[in-house]
């Protein structure tokens, strides 16, 4: 297989790491990293030849235009939030500084990384999502209406990740994956609850073979070039008993949680939220049509189900609480 010219930012990010890893172990291609912070890189970059890290911030990203100029592929996980200005600065005006970088006659594809949030239930825009969502959610709807109208657009394979776990000693840890043991703490009540809500998940490893495909295996202009990478949808209360019974924790009834009771209590209690988080509430169904995950290309899932994300991220299996009745031994009978 030819060897490409690989463009890779965001590298020291969850997703980043994980796709960084991927493309030195499995690939010969000649891989660019744009970094911010080269030390917190913990992958070993020095793996083999043809692997280039390159110190510098998305602002500055036209001190690498000549290098863009001869990329064939480019991946864009680097992402902004929390500060107004600069999330804007980067999440919009910069990445679109990236694409009309890079050459149209010589870069065969861009792969750019989104947002699920920013898509209705048939995967086209939410407008919600662009009026009320946050800083980083409003700028990745703002951007995804731009990219279509430049000249790199036909190249560009937009991926909207959903929810997003991964992380280990070598890797940083998604914002999911941070908190997923608090939230075993909280199964013996949770287990009581039903929730009308669903969602998708996908672990970052798996996120990187699903890059790592399409790299090699560029989609054509018969192809959706808009994909949503999750494993097929899962409702709250199926993940809830999938934990359940990695925990051997029975569920003898559960309640209801309606929206209008949620509502009244956000009112009695005077619970001050934000628009988007009320629009989430209300919303409650995050899924979406063809979810995109490793086994629709023929390669092996790392973590497709609810079982495997908690085996993954250390929670062991407990063994019942309840222990068999003993009887005393009659042939070597206690003093």
């Amino acid at each position: 297989m030819t060897s490409k010219r690989i463009f890779l930012t965001g590298a020291s990010g969850c997703i980043g790491h994980y796709i960084a890893d991927a493309l030195i172990q499995n690939t010969t291609h000649d891989l660019f990293f744009f970094v911010r912070d080269p030390q917190k890189l913990k992958f070993n970059y020095n793996a083999r030849p043809g692997i280039t890290v390159i110190p510098g911030n998305m602002r500055e990203i036209e001190h690498v235009e000549r290098l863009l100029k001869t990329i064939d592929c480019a991946i864009l996980t680097a992402t902004a939030w929390g500060d107004p200005q600069e999330t804007y600065d980067i999440n919009v005006t910069k990445t679109i500084r990236l694409l009309n970088l890079l050459d149209p006659l010589v870069c065969e594809q861009v792969l750019y990384f989104s947002t699920s949030s920013i898509l209705d239930r048939q995967n086209r825009p939410l407008r919600k999502a662009g009026e009320l969502g946050t800083d980083y959610i409003r700028t990745k709807y703002i951007c995804h209406q731009q990219i279509s109208k430049l000249a790199i657009a036909p190249r560009i394979t937009t991926l909207f990740p959903t929810l997003v776990f991964g992380g280990d000693a070598e890797k940083p840890y998604s914002h999911l994956s941070g908190g997923i043991k608090d939230v075993t703490r909280w199964i013996d009540i949770i287990r009581f609850l039903r929730a009308d809500a669903s969602f998708h998940f996908l672990h970052a490893q798996d996120i990187a073979q699903v890059v790592a495909y399409l790299v090699d295996h560029p989609l054509d202009e018969t192809h959706v070039r808009e994909l949503v990478l999750g494993n097929p949808a899962l409702t709250v209360d199926s993940a809830v008993e999938q934990v359940c019974a990695h925990l051997n924790k029975r569920i003898y009834f559960r309640i209801p949680l309606s929206i209008q009771l949620a509502n009244l209590i956000i009112k009695l209690f005077k619970i001050q939220m934000a628009a988007w988080d009320r629009f989430c509430l209300n919303y409650r169904h995050f899924t979406y049509q063809d979810p995109v995950h490793p086994a629709l290309f023929g390669l092996p899932a790392y973590c497709p189900t609810v079982a495997d994300l908690l085996k993954i991220s250390g929670v062991a299996p407990r063994r019942s609480s309840k222990s068999p009745p003993s009887f005393p031994d009659l042939k070597n009978p206690k003093p």
